[in-house]
């Protein structure tokens, strides 16, 4: 890929280095926005109306329109990307320009829309498996919006990276709710499980396909709290976003899962799971 690609920013596409927001933009100033990642396999866009359910989802809870229908985000979408390859998109729209910095809603103002496209790269660890620590949730009370506003997370997934993990598994008032930047999933006692949706996680896509995938293929799940007494004695556990799809946690607060590697059941839906994206392409 370019060092300098194409992007798209307010109806046009233009090399990268020319894309450009004033610095009064309400995304800069307040983090006044949402976004979404859309991978695409094979060149092409997986799970779409899927993504575009939340992405309008996350727009109607910060009370801003969205400025383009169903059937033309896959028109602004599409040109972005490379024919047969694994990409993903990354799209941001905030509530747009206003003529001076206010907490409040400014009236007639046009949102900002910008969407530029990144090869996949596959987690170093997929495979083998990665460590991951336990953290107080410190987040804000509206985590299933998909906002722009990401600093706890980010303070969060650097107190991980600090300790030589890969994420940081939230916990609120003993249950375990996601992680930083990913859902999570644990085998307990041979049922896969995975919080509930609800204002204190993000509604996965990722997380959706495994569910539908566990029920396809009689895989026996659940959508439960899990308390972090149980985390920590899961036979598996798994992480899950769109662009590092199903990774396996061998080690939890220095300590190892089960027997220290991926087990079988991440490896049943890791192969489940390619297979589907090979159907979608």
């Amino acid at each position: 890929m370019s060092d300098n690609p194409t992007v798209y920013l307010n109806g046009q596409y233009l090399p990268l280095d020319q894309a450009k927001i004033p610095v009064l933009d309400r995304g800069f100033l307040f983090g006044d926005g949402i976004y979404e990642v859309i991978p695409a396999y094979a060149g092409h866009l997986f799970r779409l109306p899927e993504h575009i359910d939340r992405l309008e989802a996350s727009l109607k809870s910060i009370r801003l329109n969205s400025p383009h229908s169903r059937e033309q985000w896959a028109g602004i979408l599409e040109p972005l990307l490379e024919p047969g390859q694994d990409q993903y998109i990354y799209l941001q729209i905030t509530r747009g320009v206003a003529p001076k910095r206010d907490h409040a809603f400014p009236e007639h103002i046009e949102p900002t829309v910008f969407a530029m496209c990144s090869p996949i790269i596959p987690l170093s660890g997929r495979d083998s498996g990665v460590k991951a620590i336990t953290l107080d949730d410190t987040r804000w009370a509206l985590c299933h919006i998909k906002a722009i506003t990401l600093l706890a997370n980010i303070l969060l997934r650097q107190k991980a990276v600090d300790q030589g993990c890969t994420e940081a598994i939230l916990v609120k008032d003993g249950y375990v709710t996601e992680g930083a930047a990913s859902n999570i999933f644990a085998v307990l006692d041979g049922i896969l499980v995975t919080p509930p949706k609800g204002e204190e996680i993000l509604p996965g896509i990722t997380r959706d396909v495994i569910l539908e995938l566990a029920k396809t293929n009689d895989i026996p799940y659940s959508e439960d709290i899990i308390s972090l007494e149980a985390l920590k004695t899961a036979d598996e556990i798994w992480l899950t976003s769109s662009t590092r799809e199903i990774i396996p946690v061998v080690e939890l607060d220095s300590e190892p899962v089960s027997d220290g590697k991926p087990g079988q059941v991440w490896q049943k839906m890791h192969q489940l799971y390619q297979e589907f994206k090979k159907a979608q392409s």
